[in-house]
């Protein structure tokens, strides 16, 4: 039986790391860091690596009206949606993940979109 992405890479531990590098990226933008004031960013980090290994094949779940309710209250526009993928993408390469996986990750993400952006001006 093939190993998921998310075996691959090294399970939840893995993730968590490049979960916290890629968050370390968001609250210094200038275009995300904003929608990150007063949020617990422990237990951010920890829902974000869950929604990751979701899309890697890994045990977690998330539904499309989850990510909906999640992100209703933001606000999140399409600039901060592509800015979003391109923090995580550079994330991903820095881990050294396959192009090929890093496209498939990116791509999933990029699925969601209209879960996720509420703003589209």
């Amino acid at each position: 039986m093939a190993q998921s992405m998310f075996e691959r890479y090294g399970g939840f531990g893995k993730l968590h790391k490049i979960v916290m590098s890629f968050y370390d990226k968001v609250l210094d933008s200038d275009v995300m860091g904003s929608f990150f004031d007063g949020v617990d960013m422990r237990r951010l980090i920890d829902h974000q690596t869950k929604f990751i290994s979701q899309v890697m094949g890994g045990p977690a779940t998330y539904s499309n009206e989850m990510l909906a309710q999640i992100h209703a209250h933001l606000a999140i526009d399409n600039e901060a949606f592509d800015e979003m993928h391109s923090l995580l993408r550079e994330t991903l390469e820095e881990f050294d993940l396959e192009p090929k996986d890093i496209e498939y990750l990116i791509s999933e993400i990029k699925a969601r979109r209209q879960w996720i952006v509420r703003d589209e001006s």
